[in-house]
């Protein structure tokens, strides 16, 4: 085992490999009771797709027979935990397809849905093309990876709620997503809730006029562009059936932002990171009900558009330099220590920092 920081269930291998390494040498833990559902958890699921794949591997034969062998391994494993544990929801849980014809469910309606009145059945639902189970990342550069801004569409498809945080919004960008916000808010009666800011005055007025003439939506913003600016970018899909998603990173929406720009967003589903979800879902609900986050009013709104952007230098303008006395922040004293012992003590002058925008 190489050196550095794990953490990793103690098991027979490693406890093996610690035996003949002094105490001084690694720190070990209990495991949390708590905590042990979700630790056990990981650490099966990764042995179970290894044993899955050597399965395959083994075994050999035609696509169905190989589906076959996993499926038995899956309701064998389900089975034992009903054993051991006794809970009946588990006896539901297995007898995974039928005779080795698994299947995925992909799409549900109410027979009372409005969109079967229009003969949207549910095999024409639309569908983002990434997974709504595992989380995924969009980087705007790989070739045959979906652009951000159709994904956006394809989930607003299907979802029962629609949250927003952004820090700009532009005209491009609603415009690309206005024909979904409609059929979301207007005709099937769903909840679209946004925030926003004013910062820099680079949010288009009428952009947001337009998201708040749509029923079933509230807008709220932030006008404190000093102190507490915000700078999240986040798009969250709430799904009733649990299979909620969020895009968060650092597209606003804008059409260059979720279509052209190299930008990086990373898709997070609750069925693979529920606690994070959870986490987005919290702190979103906690920024609706500050009051530093107000409610929209078309009024108010363009005039603090109006007076950010009066302070907001023209294109070629002339910058006015003052002098300050620039002290820096801890983590940037931090940063500088750190910096100053790679090039005096190691001698290495080559160094990148990288920090998020508006941290200095």
């Amino acid at each position: 085992m190489k050196p550095g920081l794990y953490e990793q269930i103690v098991n027979r291998f490693i406890a093996g490999e610690l035996k003949n390494l002094p105490g001084e040498c690694r720190i070990t833990e209990k495991i949390d009771a708590a905590e042990a559902p979700r630790v056990l958890a990981q650490y099966l699921s990764e042995i179970i797709r290894r044993a899955l794949e050597f399965q395959i591997e083994k075994i050999g034969g035609k696509p169905p027979e190989k589906l076959a062998a996993q499926i038995e391994i899956a309701d064998s494993i389900i089975a034992l935990l009903y054993e051991k544990t006794g809970l009946k929801e588990l006896e539901d849980l297995k007898k995974i397809g039928t005779g080795g014809n698994a299947e995925l469910l992909l799409a549900l309606l109410q027979k009372d849905d409005i969109r079967l009145n229009t003969q949207e059945i549910a095999e024409l639902l639309p569908r983002p093309e990434t997974s709504i189970a595992h989380s995924s990342l969009f980087t705007g550069t790989v070739k045959d990876e979906p652009r951000l801004g159709q994904e956006l569409r394809l989930e607003i498809g299907s979802a029962d709620r629609v949250d927003m945080l952004v820090s700009f919004i532009r005209w491009s960008g609603i415009r690309t997503l206005h024909t979904e916000l409609e059929n979301l808010t207007r005709v099937r009666g769903k909840k679209l809730r946004i925030i926003t800011t004013t910062y820099m005055g680079a949010t288009d007025a009428h952009a947001v006029k337009m998201l708040s003439d749509l029923p079933n939506t509230e807008i709220r913003v932030s006008y404190d562009t000093k102190s507490t600016r915000l700078h999240a970018k986040a798009y969250i899909f709430h799904r009733d059936n649990g299979f909620t998603t969020a895009y968060v990173g650092s597209s606003n929406l804008s059409s260059s932002a979720v279509f052209d720009g190299l930008e990086w967003n990373v898709k997070i589903t609750a069925q693979d990171l529920p606690d994070t979800i959870r986490k987005i879902e919290s702190t979103f609900a906690s920024y609706m009900s500050s009051p530093e986050f107000e409610p929209y009013t078309q009024e108010r709104f363009e005039a603090e558009l109006r007076e950010e952007r009066r302070h907001v230098p023209a294109a070629g303008a002339q910058a006015d330099f003052s002098v300050f006395d620039i002290q820096p922040h801890l983590f940037q004293k931090e940063i500088l220590e750190k910096l100053e012992t790679e090039r005096v003590v190691r001698n290495r002058n080559k160094n990148l920092v990288v920090a998020a925008t508006g941290t200095g």
